[in-house]
């Protein structure tokens, strides 16, 4: 009997983040799959990464360069571009989807469509309110608001109506698994995206050499970063913010004199980092968090806000500080707490092993197989 033949389906692939890390892994699983994406506009970082890999785009990539990632505010051209692509050929479709890349069809009734998800559509769902508050297109808030807004009803019915007609899903977190049940009547696995943990493993450092905090993610709204440079400059703890997005200049003008910016980090500038840390602040509610893993391989605890996927990986006293209350206060007294604590770096290592990217591969593997 031959080998089904697999497809992976991501949502877009432009810079190196979490869901890039999992599509790549994924990837590294079913090496001879092509991946499929709505558009592939990848920043110098992702293109080093992808540049051996087959990869195939949706109509949406013949738009005008300027407006590719302006398809973005119109996410009903993501489900008709996703809807369009003819996946006939194979017999296992994976979707790797946070947005639109499970609206993909199947077009036999022996294919199977296994959705690896990040969450249920944050911006339908779960985080509606927030992102009518800020979407974060800066000069464009205003008609992706209203945009939102009115199509909000048409939106959350063709990505219902999608996640029916998937086969399997897998979650990336216990947050997200109870998200796919309250939002979409499934039920999933869970397994947890991957780390290459050996990157961050050879950059720890000694406690006696480690100094100040890091805060690392794209500067948008809902990662909360304003928290962490708040919060350190209140206390005068140095921080280096690793990082770019729509928030930075204002994280730039509220930032006192002890807080560092990188805006252009490299895998290897962002594991010396973490290595040489006293602790990583992660203020985000996120659906996983990968980066929380990435400092604990380095030997570095987390200040973590308690809810979506830090649960699964920072214990209150193991592998860092949790805080409750998503505000700087807060955060603040999780900064003291941590000052006053001491976290054995082989300790955080070992908790990042449960998180490596062989047991993640392994696992894919296997639910591939015994759905085939």
């Amino acid at each position: 009997m031959s080998a089904p033949k697999i497809v992976i389906v991501t949502d877009w692939i432009t810079d190196m983040g979490g869901q890039a890390r999992v599509d790549l892994a994924l990837h590294e699983a079913f090496p001879t799959a092509p991946i499929y994406a709505s558009v592939y506009e990848p920043d110098e970082f992702a293109k080093e990464h992808f540049k051996d890999i087959n990869i195939h785009t949706t109509w949406l990539q013949k738009l005008p360069k300027p407006l590719r990632k302006f398809h973005k505010l119109v996410p009903m051209l993501r489900v008709k571009a996703f809807r369009d692509l003819d996946l006939s050929e194979f017999d296992i479709i994976i979707s790797s989807s946070s947005a639109e890349s499970k609206q993909v069809r199947k077009t036999r009734d022996d294919q199977v469509h296994i959705s690896y998800c990040h969450t249920p559509i944050r911006y339908y769902w779960s985080h509606k309110k927030q992102y009518l508050r800020d979407p974060g297109f800066g000069l464009l808030n205003w008609p992706a608001r209203i945009g939102l807004t009115l199509l909000l009803p048409s939106l959350r019915k063709a990505d219902y109506s999608a996640s029916q007609e998937v086969d399997l899903f897998i979650a990336n977190s216990t947050a997200v698994q109870k998200r796919i049940k309250k939002y979409y009547d499934r039920n999933s696995t869970i397994v947890h995206p991957p780390i290459d943990a050996e990157r961050f493993t050879k950059a720890a450092q000694p406690l006696e050499k480690r100094a100040g905090y890091v805060a690392l993610g794209r500067q948008v709204p809902y990662k909360k970063i304003d928290l962490a440079v708040e919060a350190c400059t209140v206390l005068g703890y140095p921080l280096t913010v690793l990082g770019n997005g729509s928030e930075h200049e204002r994280l730039v003008k509220m930032a006192g004199p002890n807080i560092d910016f990188v805006t252009r980090p490299t895998d290897a500038e962002v594991a010396k980092y973490m290595g040489k840390t006293k602790g990583f602040i992660f203020p985000a509610e996120e659906d996983f968090g990968i980066v929380q893993v990435e400092a604990l391989a380095a030997g570095t605890p987390v200040i973590a806000y308690g809810k979506g996927g830090s649960q699964d990986i920072i214990d209150n006293g193991k592998g860092g500080v949790t805080f409750r209350t998503q505000n700087s206060v807060s955060l603040q007294k999780a900064l003291l707490e941590a000052e006053n604590s001491t976290f054995k770096p082989d300790d955080l290592q070992r908790i990042a092993k449960r998180f490596h990217k062989t047991l993640f591969i392994s696992k894919v593997k296997k639910i591939v197989r015994d759905n085939s």
